[in-house]
């Protein structure tokens, strides 16, 4: 057997075995063992490690290693690969799967963070194909004999498998063996504890319950996969279920080794005030050893957020990536923050505060094109919300009806559930300033009664609170009062970056515009990248009108009409601005494009829309006029 001494040597020879025979270009190497160096050292320190590997490799033949200038492979058909055995068995030609006694390359974490992720899948690769091979073996077998055998092969694959372990202690129950049942069924609490943070379910423990009375039926049961927290079905959802992975300290000297677990912890916590958010423990995703999809099978998780943090003297980053589990542990978002602070304490509040706020709102985005994606399946009133979240957003015309209908289904549905009255408040929010609504009064009056009826039914919702408090101030144009509203949201969840920009357009109606900038300084640090963003920049806009910095309001409202045309507000505000500053060519084409939007558009319609409480309404009025719109 050939070994080379170095550890990134072999961690090499372990990526090209488990590709072979497939080639793996050199920059994908140097990517997976070097990824925290600049381009070239990571290419040079490959080379030197190229050289060590055929030096190595020597005494079996120069003809193993095929090397070029774009990519290494192993020859297969020259070398003998245990993985790939185990890959090839079947149940026809199980014999293979008794080489799974260990995790696959145990010795390689923390070579490097890359690494570490494409070991990830490869063990949930291999794993997955022996279990799925030792479950069918242990349901064909009809001996107590055979299946004992056949579910201490399945449990050395998998020892948490709950299905095997009932297997196992029925088998030896119609055996008359009741001490080793009840034996069976001691491993298989340690190991659900020690794996899962989880008891034995109630089938089990009534199993065990008729071992020890002696009352076990003797026709053996095939027994299904029984899981601590099986998926939820479709049909039922209300939520998705997210794992946080305690986060990887790069270059730590092990003194801050619970930072980590502290940070996961606090980051699942923060998103647990996501309303459409369901978190799993981050204690007990470290029973797994990083197999994601175990997470998958036993608590039924559907997006895992895992990452890294370096370290160096007051500067921070961390790197972190949200895998969708459902659809084979692919990454669904990944983003890397940086900081400087010399305070732990502010730098975790920090941190944990913007990977949340991000976060949140990306995982309903995410969910809402796996439901769009479903076509005309049976839909639920949760699929029903998430289908009409982006058709109001685009502000489209027929998709913005269509979201309509999609939530008064909901409604229809399940007229007592809260995301479809927030939505629906949302959404008549967007109809009035649209200039779309055939009667204003009644789309204001059902905007509020929605809003009102959402707090009824979820008073822990922040997005109902907020929402309330932007129909309070922008519809009702009552701004003073929804101050409350936006507090409640803000203290029931302080990284929902809807909160943050609702409140500082309400202080901008008002004319706090200190308070307002420092409201949307924090809405942009929490979520730069946010979906909402044109909303919040229109009323940026607004702030900068008031405070006569016109340069500042222009280039507010350019980002939000380049972030969605279709936004009426977001034109009339930056209208404003391109007549007070003397832009006439430019305020000819947008004073266009905004009545081709909503021709309806006068100075009086706009100054009626715009919530402002004092005489900044004069100014505003004044600027429309300066940029050609009709007086009414």
């Amino acid at each position: 057997m050939v070994l080379p001494l170095g550890r990134k040597t072999r961690a090499l020879l372990a990526i090209l075995a488990l590709s072979a025979p497939r080639p793996i270009m050199r920059p994908r190497l140097a990517e997976l063992l070097w990824s925290r160096r600049l381009e070239e050292q990571a290419r040079a320190s490959l080379r030197q490690e190229i050289h060590r590997l055929l030096e190595a490799l020597q005494p079996v033949g120069a003809d193993v290693l095929r090397v070029t200038r774009d990519h290494l492979a192993i020859r297969s058909d020259l070398v003998w690969i245990d993985v790939n055995e185990v890959l090839n068995a079947s149940v026809a030609n199980p014999s293979a799967l008794s080489m799974m006694t260990a995790e696959l390359l145990e010795d390689f974490d923390d070579v490097d963070p890359a690494l570490d992720q494409w070991l990830l899948t490869e063990r949930a690769r291999l794993r997955d194909h022996a279990r799925g091979v030792a479950e069918v073996l242990l349901k064909q077998q009809t001996s107590p004999d055979g299946v004992i055998q056949s579910a201490q092969q399945l449990l050395g694959i998998d020892r948490a498998h709950e299905g095997g372990w009932r297997a196992l202690i029925r088998a030896h129950a119609e055996r008359g063996e009741r001490g080793l049942a009840i034996q069976a069924f001691e491993r298989c609490r340690v190991a659900l504890a020690e794996r899962l943070d989880a008891a034995p379910s109630q089938e089990t423990q009534r199993l065990v319950t008729e071992v020890r009375s002696g009352t076990v039926a003797v026709p053996p049961q095939r027994p299904p996969a029984v899981f601590a927290r099986p998926p939820i079905p479709e049909g039922e959802r209300q939520s998705v279920t997210v794992g946080v992975r305690p986060l990887q300290l790069i270059g730590s000297n092990g003194s801050d080794a619970q930072l980590g677990m502290g940070l996961a912890e606090d980051i699942a916590a923060a998103l647990s005030q996501f309303q459409w958010l369901s978190m799993v423990p981050s204690s007990s995703l470290t029973q797994f050893d990083r197999d994601a999809t175990m997470l998958r099978r036993s608590f039924g998780v559907d997006f895992l957020l895992d990452g890294n943090i370096h370290q160096l003297g007051s500067r921070t980053r961390a790197s972190v990536w949200l895998m969708d589990l459902r659809d084979e542990n692919r990454i669904a978002w990944s983003q890397r923050f940086d900081w400087t602070s010399s305070d732990i304490l502010t730098l975790q509040d920090d941190m944990v505060a913007e990977i949340a706020a991000q976060l949140g709102p990306e995982i309903q985005m995410a969910e809402s094109r796996r439901v769009a994606q479903q076509g005309d399946e049976p839909r639920t009133a949760y699929d029903l919300v998430l289908r009409a979240l982006p058709l109001t957003a685009r502000l489209r015309r027929d998709e913005f009806n269509q979201a309509e209908l999609l939530l008064n289904e909901a409604l229809t549905l399940d007229p007592d559930y809260a995301p479809a009255h927030v939505s629906l408040a949302y959404h008549l929010n967007f109809r009035v300033g649209q200039g779309w609504a055939s009667d204003v009064a009644k789309a204001v009056a059902d905007a509020g009664r929605h809003a009102s009826r959402a707090i009824a039914l979820d008073p822990a919702s922040a997005r109902a609170f907020a929402v309330a408090g932007h129909v309070r101030a922008f519809m009702d144009k009552r701004p003073r009062e929804a101050l409350e509203l936006h507090a409640r949201a803000l203290s029931l969840n302080p990284n929902l970056p809807m909160a943050w920009g609702f409140s500082a357009a309400t202080y901008t109606y008002l004319g706090e515009l200190d308070e307002a900038a420092r409201r949307f300084a924090r809405y942009k640090r929490l979520s730069p990248n946010d979906p909402n963003t044109f909303l919040f920049d229109a009323a940026m806009t607004l702030m900068e009108l008031q405070r006569r910095d016109y340069d500042a309001a222009i280039q507010c409202g350019r980002r939000t009409c380049e972030l969605n045309p279709n936004f009426v507000s977001g034109f009339r505000h930056y209208l404003c601005a391109l007549g007070h500053a003397g832009l006439t060519e430019e305020a000819t084409r947008m004073r266009s494009r905004l009545l081709a939007l909503d021709p309806t558009t006068t100075v009086a319609t706009a100054v009626w829309a715009v919530p402002l409480q004092h005489g900044d309404k004069d100014h505003y009025a004044a600027g429309l006029l300066l940029a050609g719109l009709p007086a009414d």
